[in-house]
């Protein structure tokens, strides 16, 4: 039998829900004012609480957290009041459901079932057991991942960290590249200067004296000479970011610099010697871009020295059920929650996803569901719905990916290619090219926002000039945008 205690100055509430929650055949407690109510829970350990905001001694929002420390069960808040606040603080406070009086007892009894469904998940659920930090034979700090593509990946970060020669990572947004290039940085010359540059974040105009830096009066707005991230790198680590997005001027200026490995300020005729070591990161087909003659074919050889190329989270499913754990703990900690019980069902949800967007859409998942969270398990219908795919990512049929019944284990099994379009010759199906693909792939995505190009590059996870360099290579053009009209409403 279920125990549900009751906090409510107002008797007839209190009957009321007593004579409902017995018909339910449940156990009921009541208690007239706030400290009633606290020593009952802390006595008899209910399995719900259902507490009133206007208590005669003590305001129900304060008791909250008094009863979050008293007991683990879920409080259902109820109120007359009308006001926003009340809301917003009880939900803020942790409470699992806010209910308006006069009481729906309708709306009362499914808020009230998922409180109990959750209180019987978290206690079936045994408290994850957390790794002793600096365990020998873990991953560095950051690094998640047992599998085997990740553990080849270990042993070349563990590689190029004894040596200065530059290094190129490659893989799809959202995969850990900027860690990567920080752990080979902690790894390597921990002591010096790492400096990151996202070539992507900078005015093409700007990203020179970003660079490089500037003497003063060397542009309009140079009041003072000021050092760039080449100097500031020092004998550190210069990481440049998004380096595929480089235009060709500003890759001519980067071969220049790898070449002789000095440099001058913007304005400047005093020549300065580069000490860092280079370390650069792109979610572009640089070879692809190489061929098609949008990047310098000795820039790309200059950079590839080392190459490390990053899997999609899609690729390595066998690291989720770690790197749940792993994210959850991090968000828990940012947020202050504890969030930390994940039911099997859960796990087989995230584990079978295709994560378009990587590691990054995972840990943005689990936020979200540890921020709405009422209590401390991660519940299934908290999780956002999977983001769509990005550019140049090619989407897992929904069969490979929806969540099996047989468990974990089968949910870990790799996933079906996805089938590309035929085109009907009169040999029969032929395979469509990439090419063609790409080309349909951007019309529906030009279609689905309407022709705003903004949301098509968002959309596709590309840059504004690479949608348009696409436009004209496929002689694309965007549908007109119809106009907003305007209605009495």
């Amino acid at each position: 039998m279920q125990k549900i205690l009751v906090i409510d100055d107002d008797r007839s509430i209190r009957e009321l829900l007593a004579m409902h929650l017995e018909d339910r055949s449940c156990e009921v407690l009541s208690a007239g004012c706030a400290a009633d109510g606290e020593r009952l829970a802390r006595e008899t350990g209910p399995d719900a609480v259902v507490l009133d905001v206007n208590l005669p001694d003590r305001s129900g929002l304060d008791l909250l957290e008094g009863l979050r420390r008293a007991t683990e069960a879920p409080v259902l808040v109820i109120t007359g009041s009308r006001e926003m606040a009340p809301t917003i603080l009880a939900m803020k406070g942790g409470a699992f459901d806010f209910i308006r009086k006069p009481i729906d007892l309708d709306v009362f009894d499914r808020a009230l079932d998922r409180a109990l469904e959750e209180r019987r998940v978290s206690r079936a659920l045994p408290a994850p057991s957390a790794a002793p930090p600096g365990e020998p034979g873990s991953p560095p700090e950051g690094i998640v991942g047992t599998g085997r593509r990740m553990q080849e990946i270990l042993k070349e970060i563990g590689k190029v960290a004894a040596s200065r020669a530059a290094v190129l990572l490659l893989g799809e947004s959202g995969t850990g590249k900027d860690l990567v290039a920080r752990i080979i940085h902690q790894y390597s010359s921990p002591a010096r200067p790492f400096v990151p540059v996202n070539c992507a974040a900078i005015v093409e105009t700007l990203l020179e004296s970003e660079l490089f830096g500037h003497e003063r009066g060397a542009f309009t707005g140079a009041v003072a000479s000021r050092p760039g991230k080449c100097e500031l790198a020092a004998d550190g680590t210069l990481f440049l970011d998004e380096i595929g997005d480089l235009s060709g001027n500003l890759q001519a200026k980067l071969l220049r610099l790898l070449q002789e490995r000095e440099f001058e300020r913007v304005g400047g005729v005093r020549r300065m010697p580069l000490h860092a070591r280079l370390v650069a990161a792109t979610n572009r087909d640089l070879p692809e871009a190489v061929r098609a003659g949008r990047y310098r074919d000795d820039l790309y050889q200059r950079l590839k020295v080392v190459t490390i190329e990053l899997p999609p989270l899609r690729e390595r499913r066998e690291d989720i059920p770690a790197l749940v754990e792993h994210l959850l703990a991090r968000v828990n900690a940012r947020y202050r929650r504890c969030v930390s019980k994940v039911p099997p069902e859960v796990m087989d949800e995230l584990g079978a996803r295709p994560w378009f967007g990587n590691v990054r859409e995972l840990e943005n998942a689990l936020t979200r569901s540890v921020v709405m969270a009422p209590g401390d398990v991660l519940l299934r219908s908290l999780l956002p719905p999977p983001e769509a795919p990005r550019g140049g990512v090619v989407p897992v049929p929904p069969a490979a990916w929806v969540a099996p019944a047989a468990g974990w284990s089968s949910a870990l099994a790799a996933p079906r290619p996805a089938e590309p379009p035929r085109a009907q010759t009169g040999e029969g199906a032929s395979i469509a090219t990439l090419d063609e693909m790409e080309r349909d792939h951007i019309a529906r995505a030009l279609q689905f926002t309407g022709g705003h190009r903004g949301r098509t590059c968002e959309l596709l996870g590309i840059t504004r000039p690479t949608l348009e360099r696409k436009l004209r290579k496929y002689g694309l053009s965007a549908p007109k945008r119809r106009p907003a009209v305007a209605t009495g409403e």
